[in-house]
């Protein structure tokens, strides 16, 4: 499992010339087939089919839901200035390809997204960040890393379980405990997820983002028509915790900036789509369109519906304007939140079952065994990511929790060691490199942090949340869809 015996050496940080830029990333042998993961093939399955427009709408896809329905909660706990910057400055540290594009200097600057891309097409056997973390720290780094992935992602898969449960609860009035429509959205969410092939999981991808994006455009019109927000009294004076500037505590403010992180940190699920698409170079052009819209729509839409709502934005804030327009947004929101679900679980058993396929025939060939392995991942996998969403069943707490603990290892300390190990000259640069160079080391300790602090953080506000009777208990019938900041 994981056997690279057949993998050709790749250069190391120790090969790599001084002056190296940007237009030297994509190494003659990335594009050759015995380097890829997925062999173009006549004869078995045939994964290698996915374009750039369909993997620009499955990143889409992947950050857009999970972002959009919890950051108007974290803007509550770091105030409307605060939570704007928030948004734009991890956006940035996720997306942005260049501190400058002056052509003397041509540095690769902080760029979680595109750094794990062009590490990829330089090592193209690696079909993970837990691949990627075996060629810069050994074995031991890849089983950790290799741990984390399917840890974050099934928990994404369980807030997508929450995210329809919710659903399902409001359209039918609660008509059945909580805990079976749960049951009934794992369900969905795993046969969607065992769709075998990113391309067929792409054409999904569109119907979800058209429909969670106007699901939200639905929330976001509608809370700007109501005299105050649906969750707060709706008789006398209240108070609607809309701060531009919040002082909160080092709790509040941990958890609040864990939630915004996540919300763009997901894009070590994107390397497992560039080892099925046609051409892999096409995939910087992916990254930058999804994250884009992705960026703008976040900032817009949570700082509306924050302004509006306050402290009694609802968790997902899908519910935020009302149970008739919550009744729509869900309606509409159905498909797309479905989805997301879908894709996390997708991703995390798609890993498992190359780790166990790899190097064997069955990997691309319609057999038992092939079958088998993979229906055991979605399944195996969407049991747990069940269990988990019950077990802390109010979104914004369990969204939090995985930006802390998986998160920001894997998208913000790794990455900036991947940036390093192929950058190793820039240590002995000019100034301006070295300064760049010291400020991926400032990057990597920034992730520990938010590891630790955030985690702290984040598992005190949950047994707050306990305690206080917010949260009804492990599989509790109770409905948290409608808990407020």
């Amino acid at each position: 499992m994981g056997n690279e015996k057949d993998i050709q050496p790749v250069p190391t940080h120790d090969s790599v010339q001084a002056g190296e830029t940007e237009d030297a990333v994509y190494d003659p042998k990335s594009s050759d087939d015995n380097f890829e993961i997925f062999k173009k093939t006549t004869d078995g399955v045939q994964f290698r089919l996915v374009g750039w427009p369909q993997a620009t709408m499955i990143f889409l896809k992947t950050l857009f839901a999970t972002g959009v329905l919890s950051i108007p909660t974290a803007m509550y706990g770091l105030g409307a200035v605060g939570g704007a910057l928030s948004v734009v400055g991890w956006g940035f540290l996720n997306t942005c390809k260049r501190l400058c594009t002056l052509r003397f200097l041509r540095l690769t600057f902080i760029d979680f997204a595109i750094v794990q891309g062009d590490f990829r097409n330089r090592h193209a056997h690696c079909h993970s960040i837990a691949d990627m973390a075996h060629v810069v720290g050994g074995p031991v780094l890849k089983e950790i890393c290799g741990l984390l992935f399917i840890v974050a992602y099934v928990l994404c898969a369980g807030s997508g379980i929450i995210g329809l449960s919710a659903g399902l609860n409001a359209l039918s009035d609660h008509a059945a405990c909580t805990v079976w429509w749960a049951f009934l959205s794992a369900a969905v969410i795993i046969a969607c997820a065992s769709v075998r092939k990113f391309q067929n999981i792409g054409w999904l991808s569109w119907a979800g983002f058209v429909s969670v994006y106007v699901a939200v455009f639905i929330v976001v019109v509608g809370v700007t028509t109501t005299d105050r927000p649906a969750a707060a009294p709706q008789e006398g004076p209240y108070d609607l915790g809309y701060n531009v500037i919040a002082y909160p505590t080092f709790v509040v403010g941990m958890t609040a900036t864990c939630t915004i992180f996540i919300s763009s940190a997901g894009t070590s699920a994107f390397l497992p789509v560039i080892a099925e698409m046609r051409n892999p170079k096409d995939y910087n052009k992916a990254v930058y369109v999804s994250m884009a819209i992705v960026q703008a729509s976040y900032l817009t839409f949570s700082l509306v519906v924050y302004k509006w709502c306050g402290k009694w934005v609802t968790n997902p804030s899908l519910g935020s304007a009302g149970d008739t327009l919550k009744k729509a947004a869900y309606g509409v929101g159905l498909i797309g939140l479905a989805v997301s679900g879908c894709l996390y679980l997708h991703v995390a058993a798609k890993y498992v079952f190359v780790r166990i396929l790899r190097n064997s025939e069955h990997l691309q060939k319609n057999s038992l065994v092939h079958w088998g392995t993979w229906f055991s991942c979605t399944i195996g996998l969407g049991a747990i990511a069940f269990i988990l969403a019950e077990a802390i069943p109010i979104f914004s707490f369990l969204i939090a929790l995985t930006g802390s603990v998986c998160f920001a290892p894997i998208a913000i300390a790794l990455p900036a060691y991947l940036w390093l190990y192929d950058h190793w000259e820039y240590r002995r640069g000019s100034i301006v490199k070295q300064a760049v160079w010291y400020t991926h080391w400032l990057l990597l300790a920034i992730g520990v942090f938010i590891c630790v602090g955030g985690t702290y953080g984040v598992a005190d506000q949950i047994k707050q949340a306990y305690d206080s009777g917010l949260i009804g208990g492990a599989f509790s019938c109770a409905d948290n869809s409608n808990t407020h900041s």
